[in-house]
């Protein structure tokens, strides 16, 4: 321990670390100066408000009841007979039709990354602060219409839109915030020690441009999950081709729109960024272009496996999100009236169509029963509706549709193999019929479960939706419940709560996840400055902080000399052609120089060397 140490030994190191946490501190305040001028309140970024919003396609966002569904189209199908090289676009909620999109052909993919790899080459050679200021210009723009964006969202996924402003608007936000005043360092040159048999050269690691990064995004958060993925792309240097789900690819055109507007302002190729929208064809297609440096893809496992092998052909790399099971955990300390809303955020936010969102709820047995009564009355008293006010709705409701009807399907499927297997439900269970005129829109009532075991499917399988599983630990048992909660494929993130907050993080350090809370929920993904992912069925690799924005670079090693002409030689014991006995002992005699802990032993490795040099 330091504290054993005599104080002629410990304060000389206590006075170097300080030295070098000083050092560093001045280092970093420094080398944020010149971008903290870049914000400056004489220096704003250009609006691009008209650019935006103005134009017939603008205005078919702000008016998709004008546009009368096609004929043949059946409301909620995204394939109409009559038009197959289009993507029927439905409001989930009302059923209402939004417009059409495109359905591409692999060609046009290929075509659309072909654009993107040809502007890359350019938008390579911005500096750091150009691309800062791309990115102020579109946070400028969130910022000051985050009405629009929110029921661009709420009309294209069915949520309301208080779930759209958390989940969409705020962690992009903070993304743009969290790149524009770290990225630089993140991607700085990183230098490493050389050794000393190199002690004469400079060894660093530089980020450098993949080229072309494709992005295959799920349907739950539109925004964000487009955007996400192209503020780091951009910012590393790539072209960012984005496929979003076809079950809501028409608020993407609004998306895309709002970057590329941010790219030409201020004077740059706005081919940079892509998006493609279309079926399997069109996703498996920017999956195996050969101009796709890289795959980023979030989804379910197992048509992860399907991007993995169609990136295998090509030995093209991909990160996978996959979603998860994640576990909430109460332990018998806990007030339950501070930690229900916490149960109920993370189990009905966005419906429950959250890729980190609380899907198996760990109770401990001596507050489990009082625990159920609250969290029962608070469920049933949930309000589920159309999220606009619109059509005579008044779009006060705490939960929305769902994206897919077939969704419904898989929940309901999960539900009742529960109940049969001797699950008690309290509330929901079903389809929501009785919102609107009964015979619209995707609706899961929000349903209380408990008595889960390991036996059910609903403990195993992803649900996706507006279900709390309650999971009795026995006995208040710590090491009881850590057994219960990795008893799952899936690992992406956790949470545990407890009084003791060394109580909640032991347990915590022991749930094999990507990410874990202890007494909250969901901050990992406000701490833009962490890596997110999971492990297992969740994926692998990640995207958020230095990680995630290095992963969209290639890292090369890099060597060059440190001192003017001072060169690596090949002593000519060594050079061809080798006289073996002397090279072996020059070789030997080098290795005890560099690496023998005796001193001895290196005075004779000196000797060595200087005899099998003669």
């Amino acid at each position: 321990m330091l504290s054993d140490l005599p104080s002629f030994v410990l304060s000389p190191l206590v006075a170097l670390g300080l030295w070098f946490s000083l050092r560093l501190t001045v280092s970093s305040i420094v080398g944020l100066v010149p971008v903290l001028l870049e914000f400056a309140p004489w220096s704003r970024p250009p609006c691009i408000a008209k650019r935006v919003l103005e134009g017939a396609e603008a205005e078919a966002l702000r008016a998709p009841a004008a546009s009368p569904a096609p004929r043949g189209a059946t409301p909620g199908s995204l394939a109409n007979k009559s038009r197959p090289s289009e993507i029927m676009c439905w409001d989930p909620s009302t059923l209402q039709f939004l417009g059409a999109v495109p359905a591409m052909s692999a060609a046009d993919v290929c075509a659309a990354v072909a654009r993107g790899k040809a502007a890359q080459r350019s938008w390579a050679r911005t500096s750091f602060r150009q691309r800062r200021l791309v990115l102020r210009t579109l946070q400028r723009f969130i910022v000051a219409h985050v009405p629009e964006i929110t029921e661009a969202c709420s009309r294209d996924s069915g949520k309301p839109r208080v779930d759209a402003l958390l989940g969409e608007i705020m962690t992009t936000c903070e993304k743009i915030r969290c790149i524009n005043f770290n990225g630089e360092g993140w991607l700085r040159p990183e230098r490493r020690p050389t050794g000393p048999m190199m002690v004469h050269k400079d060894a660093y690691v530089e980020y450098v441009p993949l080229g072309v990064l494709g992005v295959i995004a799920p349907w739950n958060y539109p925004f964000h999950n487009m955007l996400n993925h192209v503020i780091s792309g951009l910012f590393s240097g790539n072209a960012v081709v984005s496929k979003p789900s076809e079950h809501t690819s028409w608020s993407s055109q609004f998306f895309t729109r709002m970057v590329r507007a941010a790219l030409v302002v201020n004077g740059h190729d706005p081919e940079i960024v892509q998006t493609v929208t279309g079926f399997a064809e069109a996703g498996s297609a920017l999956v195996s272009c050969p101009d796709v440096d890289k795959i980023i893809f979030t989804g379910s496992p197992g048509v992860g496996r399907m991007v993995m092998a169609g990136a295998a052909p090509h030995l093209k790399p991909v990160i996978l999100e996959l979603g998860g099971k994640d576990p909430m955990v109460f332990v018998n300390d806990v007030s339950l009236p501070e930690v229900l809303p916490w149960a109920m955020r993370g189990s009905f936010q966005n419906c429950g169509q959250n890729c980190c969102g609380i899907e198996r709820l760990f109770v401990y047995e001596s507050v489990h029963d009082e625990f159920l009564d609250m969290a029962a009355a608070k469920i049933k008293a949930l309000r589920q509706g159309v999220p606009l006010a619109c059509d005579g709705h008044s779009g006060e409701v705490d939960c929305g549709s769902m994206v897919m009807d077939g969704q419904i399907d898989i929940i309901q499927a999960l539900v009742d193999d529960a109940v049969a297997k001797g699950a008690t439900l309290h509330c929901g269970g079903r389809r929501n019929e009785s919102v609107g005129d009964g015979a619209s829109g995707q609706f899961y009532e929000p349903t209380l479960l408990s008595g889960v075991t390991d036996k059910m499917r609903i403990s195993k399988e992803e649900l996706f939706g507006p279900v709390m599983c309650v999971i009795k630990v026995p006995g208040d048992d710590d090491e009881e419940c850590i057994r219960m909660v990795n008893d799952c494929r899936f690992g992406l993130g956790s949470s545990v709560y407890s009084r003791d907050k060394a109580r909640a993080v032991a347990i915590g350090e022991r749930i094999r996840s990507g990410m874990f809370t202890a007494n909250d929920f969901g901050v990992n993904y406000l701490i833009q400055s962490l890596p997110f992912g999971g492990v297992n069925e969740s994926g692998f690799d990640r995207f958020a902080g230095p990680e995630g924005l290095r992963a969209c670079c290639l890292e090369r090693s890099m060597v060059v000399d440190r001192i003017p002409f001072v060169r690596t030689g090949i002593p000519e014991v060594i050079n061809y052609p080798i006289d073996t006995a002397k090279g072996m002992a020059f070789g030997g005699g080098l290795v005890n120089l560099l690496y023998s802990e005796s001193f001895i032993g290196k005075l004779v490795a000196v000797f060595d060397l200087v005899k099998a040099s003669v």
